[in-house]
């Protein structure tokens, strides 16, 4: 028996009579938290290149995915066979330059296969090429790939200099809607920028998602440097005021945070 086929075999008993009553508890509905809480730790430790935590948290991702086909198992719809065996054909049919005819194409003609081999396989009227897209993503990421899908049918700016000029198309639009008061066009407005910045980034190569969480963790270290910076004072943030924080912000920004 490989590691693999014991994962399965320890995921079947935990879940059958006289297993774990919280494993045995457990419904599809019940476990999405879990499986969106895993995928971010993933990213965490892709993010800290620490390859002995990268391999652990893939393993959680992995119980995930395991214990949803044995749920689908008991109730008789589907197996983790029958999961990896549609993956596993799915890989072969949409790289047809590998296992088909062997072909040398750029990681873009690649993508571009990809999204072309699923349109021919739709048969229904209603198919978008869209619909591949979670609903549930965060909303930047969402956004690139929302961009990223139609930009491959051709619906896309040329270069990043016209997408700068529809971003400060869109800062005079958002600037008319503060005049106008209403909150409804604000927010409009608001969303059409960020929409575009989105599609700065994308031209530029970079990922929002990486871009924002980047300035979030430089504005906490520096912010909790103006804080620690208080206490070794003997001060708080409510005893302090904006002209002394600034001042520690620009220190913090001076040693690099």
């Amino acid at each position: 028996m490989n590691s693999f086929e014991r994962l399965v075999e320890i995921m079947a008993t935990l879940r059958a009579p006289g297993g774990c009553p919280w494993d045995r508890k457990q419904t599809h509905k019940s476990l999405k938290p879990y499986i969106i809480e895993e995928a971010y730790e993933v990213i965490e430790a892709i993010e800290s290149g620490d390859d002995e935590k990268f391999s652990e948290e893939l393993g959680d991702l992995l119980s995930q995915i395991v214990m949803h086909s044995q749920m689908a198992k008991e109730r008789g719809a589907f197996g983790i066979e029958t999961v990896a065996a549609k993956i596993a054909d799915k890989l072969v049919e949409r790289h047809p330059h590998v296992f088909a005819h062997r072909t040398e194409l750029t990681p873009e003609e690649v993508l571009h296969n990809w999204e072309k081999i699923k349109l021919e396989k739709s048969n229904s009227p209603d198919y978008s090429v869209l619909q591949g897209v979670p609903p549930s993503l965060p909303a930047l990421l969402k956004a690139f790939r929302v961009q990223e899908k139609v930009g491959r049918y051709g619906f896309d700016w040329k270069n990043p200099a016209d997408v700068i000029d529809k971003v400060k198309e869109e800062i005079a639009e958002f600037e008319d809607s503060l005049k106008s008061g209403e909150k409804s066009k604000q927010e409009h407005e608001l969303g059409d920028l960020l929409f575009t910045l989105v599609n700065l980034g994308r031209h530029l190569g970079m990922q929002p998602e990486e871009a924002l969480n980047g300035t979030i963790r430089r504005f906490t270290e520096r912010f909790r440097y103006i804080e620690d910076s208080l206490h070794q004072r003997g001060k708080t943030l409510a005893d302090s005021n904006l002209e002394e924080m600034d001042k520690l912000w620009e220190e913090a920004k001076k040693r690099r945070f």
